[in-house]
């Protein structure tokens, strides 16, 4: 798929971050568009953005359509796919974006939290696949598209859940791929693995209390600790998203920090971990020194 213009692309998570730049991104290249996310504000104005970076087309406008829903809720996904094929006659593109965070330690995590960012990260992948990709075979030129993490190529501690997601939608992906080139159907998928991009998860994570004492001092700091490792723009990752797309990529690593960790992954597939516990360690004396001068301010303040 070397052009997006007059195409139709589903995305999921559209009301925010990377999920709002795909679709401004497609928008200006004249793809039109089937949105969907949890937050019917932050939705209608993706929808707003997006027909806003439209191209000028006499007699044939940009076409957006939203639609409110839970992406881990497999029927409302399916009746989306086919109301996005019944609004748009085809879909071309299916990007499973959206998701979200968790931070535990797995003895201490409930299956409540589990259940959640399991339905979310992984089932909602799987549910966007198979709603939309009976349409996007139809339409004889197709790609899904799935989004995995830098997480989803090595893991670290308190993220348990969110690693066994991300690794997931990876397994899950490679393994579509592959069928998707045997079968020669017109469709193809790309597993997008983000770093660090400036979005709301952080702020928007569950972070359980079981991690306060144990790998951060407290639930704010935690959030605003995992946020500066934010290093890439939404636009930014929308742009190498779709670079990947034109070019049929297996894999997109988007940012520095995701080729790194990669390099890492591959080099020392199992020593990496040593490493990864060294720098938490490291990181949580820095933290706890911070909450103790923070603490002594306070105090003299007082």
């Amino acid at each position: 798929m070397k052009t997006f213009t007059d195409r139709v692309a589903a995305i999921t998570g559209a009301g925010s971050g990377m999920g709002r730049s795909l679709a401004i991104a497609l928008a200006r290249e004249g793809c039109h568009l089937s949105l969907a996310d949890r937050n019917a504000a932050s939705l209608a104005e993706t929808a707003q953005l997006a027909q806003a970076a439209a191209p000028n087309v006499v007699g044939a406008p940009l076409r957006v359509t939203t639609r409110v829903l839970d992406v881990s809720d497999r029927a409302a996904m399916f009746d989306w796919a086919a109301e996005t094929v019944a609004q748009h006659d085809r879909v071309n593109l299916v990007f499973n974006n959206a998701g979200v965070a968790l931070s535990s330690t797995i003895d201490g995590m409930e299956y409540s939290d589990l259940e959640w960012i399991v339905g979310i990260n992984f089932w909602g992948v799987v549910h966007g696949t198979k709603a939309f990709l009976p349409h996007l075979k139809a339409s004889g030129n197709g790609h899904i598209v799935n989004t995995s993490s830098v997480f989803g190529l090595f893991a670290q501690p308190g993220m348990s859940g969110y690693n066994a997601t991300k690794f997931a939608v990876r397994g899950f992906t490679e393994s579509l791929r592959q069928e998707l080139d045997l079968m020669n159907c017109g469709v193809s998928a790309t597993c997008v693995h983000p770093g660090g991009i400036r979005t709301a998860i952080a702020q928007s994570s569950r972070i359980s209390q079981n991690m306060v004492g144990f790998m951060i001092e407290n639930e704010q700091q935690g959030k605003d600790d995992f946020e500066k490792f934010f290093i890439t723009t939404a636009d930014e990752a929308a742009r190498v998203i779709l670079e990947g797309v034109r070019k049929n990529k297996r894999r997109v690593l988007i940012g520095r920090d995701a080729r790194a960790a990669d390099w890492l992954a591959r080099t020392l597939p199992s020593a990496y971990q040593a490493l990864v516990v060294l720098q938490t360690r490291r990181m949580k004396r820095i933290a706890q020194k911070r909450a103790r001068s923070d603490a002594t301010v306070t105090s003299r303040r007082a």
